[in-house]
């Protein structure tokens, strides 16, 4: 294998990269640093709010179109919000902060 074929291999590799969910806890992090509600987030991805509770949970994963949409809008809280892009192991679960979310 040539080695354009290879980067080209490498840059398939980190463009697969750019559709990964962070962890659901980092999910909520980045909803409450914006001050966002749940059902904010599920009117603006198209979802209903128990949706967006579940991803947070952990429970379930959004499908496509919802998931481009959602991994669109939390990159966009994580450029705002890089404090709380990072996953703090000493906070409690910020998916249940909130009440109604």
């Amino acid at each position: 294998m040539s080695d354009p074929d290879r980067l080209k291999q490498v840059d398939a590799l980190l463009d697969g990269l750019d559709d990964v969910l962070p962890p659901p806890r980092v999910r909520a992090q980045l909803r409450l640093a914006a001050n966002l509600t749940q059902q904010d987030v599920a009117d603006a991805v198209g979802v209903k709010r128990l949706a967006v509770v579940r991803w947070e949970l952990g429970k379930s994963t959004p499908r496509r179109p919802q998931r481009d949409i959602y991994i669109h809008l939390l990159k966009r809280l994580a450029e705002r919000f890089p404090e709380a892009a990072e996953l703090n192991e000493g906070s409690t679960t910020p998916a249940s902060a909130g009440g109604s979310g």
